[in-house]
């Protein structure tokens, strides 16, 4: 058998690399940007008492602004990259560690300007945002004034601030306990012990042996039962931090407090709950199959991540890859496609794994340069195609946000940035689906599409369901406990799992152990925007050029207008139930196709 060697950083051919040139043509290049960073915020921080004064003045400071966080967020792309790259490369991470130092600079001596610019009387500032010389700044300073009733005074504000640091103390002690100091043992695989790991533990769960599954199961859990107490009361600090910054701030609600910046109405996230509710009799079904498949008399919780189709061996190598890509979004024109694909083959890819290398993906979009992205792909994983779709979405995101909008106003919102990426994911999925060559592949495929929306989808919103619960409760006078908390689980399991589901005992404690929660209501997001990709999906599919420019204003927007207002220029509306309710439409329908092939 031959012996798969990871190469080290230096023996990846640099076809197989980013081209990170479109950033800095050498590392001195990177080292002179790196050394404006201070004197331009110290340039900026004249500015402090005088931004008011005239417009001339605050389109003076507002440019070295620009100058300094394009500055900032170019220095940090390049060393971050290279960084991720090969995390033991210890000069890659100096680099970095002193981009993020000048940052801190540059925050600390920029951080009057929000409360300063928003202290301005509202009429004289507006008045001046009439001026075309406001042009690239105009949206981002009316998105600032728009916070102005929740900003309180110089003195409440620095210490606001200064409490930020102690306000991070629950999630990140909850982070070392959970990933550092619990030991969960190991588990017995073929006679080799190999260790249960927050890593390992999906791989454990997916595994076909159902003893091993249950073993992995009984002790990771058993390790967070042990500190329960503990686990619930960093929760309890968390959601209590949450309460305090929004009624020191006057919002009428922890949710309010999240939604307000992104002018997300609540009732996006109530009828997110509600629609998917209405509609669990399919979750339901999916779930029952399950059992079936599995051919199990019960069905437990730790059965429910074993693929319902074995693994298919395919070999599907890179450039094949980007062609798929190319196919499968045909629908959007040459424009994009053979922008992406260009891309893909030349220079925004990381490609293939590398000792000391970042495991998964990601999409580093930014004002300058490729947008680049690292994959760790792999020819034989089908799921990497869609990976490459997927990040190819956000790059493809970012890009267009670039190049159509000024700095300060280019950037997207987490509300928006999963749909692009989903979009891509959904056509090549139905791209794949038609060329499916067997039944057996056609199974495997919406067996992998099923639960894909539903963990996006229906398992995101039960945690979006519990954040707000929890919340609530505290607003309402009732204190969290672990037994508090894991009897608002328990029954929010029961309810999504539906009749055919036997917990454990300790299936609850999951509730406790989610690291999302330590950054509230932010779940939602996921679930919205795989809503909004299926439905533009099919609106673009299905439509013609009109839907598709549509789609491209969306692509275009970058931070130039709200989520809800950005998605309904695409053709969308988030505000109504519609898009949620299309996609459970398709997830039912999925999990219906997925039956009649199992049986054939």
């Amino acid at each position: 058998m031959k012996e798969v060697v990871i190469p080290s950083r230096s023996e990846v051919p640099e076809s197989d690399k980013w081209d990170l040139t479109t950033l800095f043509k050498s590392d001195k290049d990177w080292e002179d940007s790196l050394a404006k960073i201070e004197p331009l915020a110290k340039k900026f921080s004249e500015f402090q008492g005088k931004l008011g004064s005239s417009p001339e003045v605050l389109l003076q400071a507002l440019s070295i602004y620009e100058e300094l966080w394009k500055t900032v967020e170019l220095v940090g792309n390049y060393a971050g990259l290279l960084q991720t790259a090969d995390e033991s490369d210890e000069k890659a991470s100096d680099m970095d560690g002193r981009a993020t130092m000048a940052t801190s600079k540059a925050v600390a001596l920029t951080s009057f300007a929000e409360p300063e610019f928003i202290s301005i009387d509202s009429e004289k500032i507006q008045k001046w945002l009439e001026s075309p010389d406001f042009d690239p700044y105009r949206i981002c300073l009316q998105k600032l004034l728009r916070m102005k009733e929740h900003v309180l005074s110089d003195k409440e504000e620095r210490i606001l601030a200064l409490q930020m640091e102690t306000a991070q103390t629950a999630g990140k002690t909850f982070s070392l306990l959970s990933n550092v100091d619990l030991d969960f043992g190991t588990v017995t695989e073929n006679g080799i012990e190999k260790p249960l790991t927050q890593s390992t533990w999906s791989e454990f769960l997916e595994n076909k042996d159902r003893n091993i599954r249950k073993t992995a199961y009984q002790k990771f859990y058993g390790q967070f039962e042990k500190h329960q107490n503990t686990i619930a009361s960093l929760y309890a600090g968390s959601v209590n931090q949450d309460i305090f910054q929004a009624r020191a701030r006057g919002y009428s609600s922890s949710l309010e407090a999240s939604l307000f910046c992104d002018k997300v109405p609540a009732s996006v996230y109530h009828n997110l709950i509600d629609t998917v509710h209405k509609n669990l009799p399919a979750l339901h079904k999916y779930y029952s199959l399950t059992k079936k498949v599995l051919g199990v008399s019960e069905l437990r919780h730790y059965d429910v991540y074993v693929p319902l189709v074995e693994d298919i061996k395919t070999n599907t190598p890179y450039d094949q890859a980007v062609e798929i890509c190319r196919n499968a979004l045909k629908p959007l024109g040459t424009d994009y496609t053979d922008i992406l694909c260009n891309g893909l083959k030349n220079g925004w890819v990381d490609r293939y794994e590398n000792k000391g290398k970042r495991s998964g993906a990601f999409s580093s979009g930014a004002y300058t340069g490729y947008p680049y992205i690292l994959l760790n792909y792999k020819d034989s994983i089908i799921r990497d195609v869609f990976t490459m779709a997927h990040e190819g979405g956000h790059s493809m995101h970012s890009w267009y946000s670039a190049h159509n909008n000024p700095f300060l106003q280019y950037s997207y919102t987490i509300f928006e940035a999963e749909v692009a990426s989903t979009f891509n994911e959904e056509l090549v999925f139905q791209y794949l689906l038609k060329n499916a060559d067997s039944d057996k592949m056609k199974a495997y495929l919406l067996s992998m599409r099923a639960h894909d929306i539903l963990s996006t989808l229906h398992r995101q919103t039960m945690f979006a369901e519990f954040e707000l619960k929890a919340h609530e409760m505290v607003e309402n006078g009732t204190p969290l406990s672990a037994p508090v908390l894991r009897k608002l689980y328990r029954s929010l399991l029961e309810q999504y799992f539906g009749p055919e589901m036997v917990f454990e005992e300790n299936s609850d404690l999951e509730g406790l152990r989610i690291p999302h929660f330590y950054n509230a209501f932010y779940v939602y997001k996921y679930s919205t925007g795989i809503s909004a990709a299926l439905a533009l999906a099919d609106r673009v599919v299905n439509g013609g050029e009109s839907e598709k420019e549509d789609y491209y204003k969306f692509l275009k927007s970058g931070g130039s207008r709200y989520p809800i207002e950005s998605l309904k220029v695409a053709g969308v509306n988030m505000e109504s139930t519609e898009p949620v309710q299309s996609a459970l439409d398709k997830f039912a329908k999925i999990v219906d196709e997925l039956e009649i092939m199992l049986k054939k």
